[in-house]
């Protein structure tokens, strides 16, 4: 995943933990594929004490996060008895007092930390405590979601006939991976990883990048999501679990979807939508 990709997460999940939380400050990055911890972006600050500073798991209240994988709070960060105080310089020098830090776990494993502040020494309620969780699991599934594009399509690039069962795989995860996005709370990380599905099926297909050489099929995403299912052999009524949708809501999509591409049946849909690269 694109170091500016995972930036633009990590800066729209401290924005809405700041806009939910009623926080004036909000801070924190994820691991950029080493074991240290770097505070990478800040919103609401008026100094750069704590741009780029590393956290080492156990020490402060950062540390201790992403040693116990829990949300943390102090009231008075420099006068708290619960961390250590390794950073209390970078903390001064902004002002900060009040502080919660809540930990980002991606498949298990804490892949960063986001911090919300308030420079009075005042008791961080509920909301905050809730806003700064719910920023940290949209910021999961973004990282998530990114990452399992990004595998996909280092798959696409091999050969189609290397190995069946391996794309069985990917077509079942790309059907997941469709299904998932439209969870996704962000609209513009959404069409990212819609856009990533879209050259995943290119790609598998075989056919060239661009709309020359390629049969031109106006399917709608949501079309596109009911035979993703259909091709990994849901029902329909499995398909409208999945997709959060009605069984007659899939039917009718999969029923337009076989007009525009000429299909007779489920099977055929799949394979034309296949050669058409809409689906891998």
């Amino acid at each position: 995943m694109a170091r500016s990709d995972r930036a633009v997460d990590v800066r729209t999940a401290l924005l809405r933990l700041r806009r939910r939380g009623g926080l004036p400050v909000a801070f924190g990055g994820v691991f950029a594929g080493t074991r240290q911890f770097r505070i990478s972006d800040l919103t609401g600050t008026t100094t750069s004490s704590l741009q780029g500073l590393a956290v080492t798991p156990g020490n402060g209240l950062g540390g201790k996060v992403l040693t116990m994988s829990r949300p943390i709070s102090v009231i008075d960060y420099t006068t708290s008895r619960a961390i250590s105080h390794e950073y209390d310089e970078a903390v001064t020098a902004e002002g900060l007092r009040s502080i919660l830090a809540v930990p980002v776990v991606v498949r298990g494993r804490v892949r960063g930390v986001l911090y919300g502040a308030l420079r009075q020494p005042l008791a961080l309620g509920d909301r905050a405590l809730t806003a700064a969780m719910e920023a940290a699991r949209e910021l999961e599934q973004a990282l998530a979601l990114r990452e399992e594009a990004q595998r996909l399509m280092t798959v696409a690039s091999q050969p189609v006939e290397a190995d069946t069962a391996v794309w069985e795989e990917v077509r079942e995860a790309h059907g997941e991976l469709r299904a998932l996005a439209q969870q996704v709370a962000d609209p513009e990380v959404r069409e990212q990883i819609l856009a990533a599905c879209r050259r995943l099926a290119r790609a598998s297909s075989g056919l060239p990048q661009s709309a020359a050489g390629r049969r031109v099929v106006d399917l709608s995403p949501r079309e596109v999501d009911v035979l993703a299912c259909v091709a990994t052999g849901a029902t329909n009524a499995a398909a409208a679990e999945r997709l959060g949708l009605r069984p007659e809501t899939v039917k009718s999509y999969l029923r337009s979807s076989m007009r525009k591409l000429g299909a007779h049946t489920r099977l055929q849909a799949v394979v034309e939508a296949r050669r058409a690269g809409v689906l891998p």
